[in-house]
């Protein structure tokens, strides 16, 4: 395990108490997800080269499997602190008044993923209450989409742990 001080992002020093649940988590997560990423598309690079042959699921779900790495490689960026961000102006500013900008920030970035989650479960619904397919494979399309919304929770949980952390800070 890191502490704190490890995965803190360099710059504006809020003072804020180390996330509750580790941000290693996600990060375990998003390995296997690489780890699972890196069989498929190795045993399709090695299925094609012996036999010119692509396995034909691999497209479908290495595209899947990449949009979960990102969702948790953002839920671990928000959590540690290391979102993409300017802070040569809140560097600059009051500790008090950094601090509200950063909650003003993490309540942008909360509203965006609670709006993802919240549409994201309404168009996995109707891909499912559709039953729509997947183009590639016939796969019911929700089994891929249903993932946004999830993660979407997981990211603003993220965000409000954060926010929790730097007001109580």
């Amino acid at each position: 395990m890191t502490d704190h001080a490890d995965i803190q992002a360099p710059g504006l020093q809020l003072g804020e108490a180390p996330p509750r649940i580790p941000i290693t988590v996600e990060g375990a997560l998003a390995a296997a997800a690489m780890a699972v990423l890196a069989v498929i598309t190795m045993a399709n690079v090695a299925m094609r080269y012996l036999t010119d042959i692509s396995i034909a699921f691999t497209e479908e779900y290495s595209v899947a499997i990449m949009v979960v790495m990102t969702f948790l490689g953002s839920a671990a960026a928000f959590g540690a602190d290391r979102h993409i961000r300017v802070t040569y102006f809140t560097e600059k500013l009051p500790l008090r008044t950094a601090r509200m900008v950063e909650i003003f920030v993490l309540l942008c970035g909360l509203f965006v993923f609670g709006a993802l989650a919240w549409f994201g479960a309404f168009y996995t619904w109707d891909e499912y209450r559709f039953e729509v397919l997947s183009p590639g494979l016939g796969v019911p399309q929700w089994l891929y989409t249903g993932w946004m919304p999830l993660m979407s929770l997981v990211i603003c949980a993220r965000l409000l742990g954060r926010m929790i952390r730097v007001a109580r800070a």
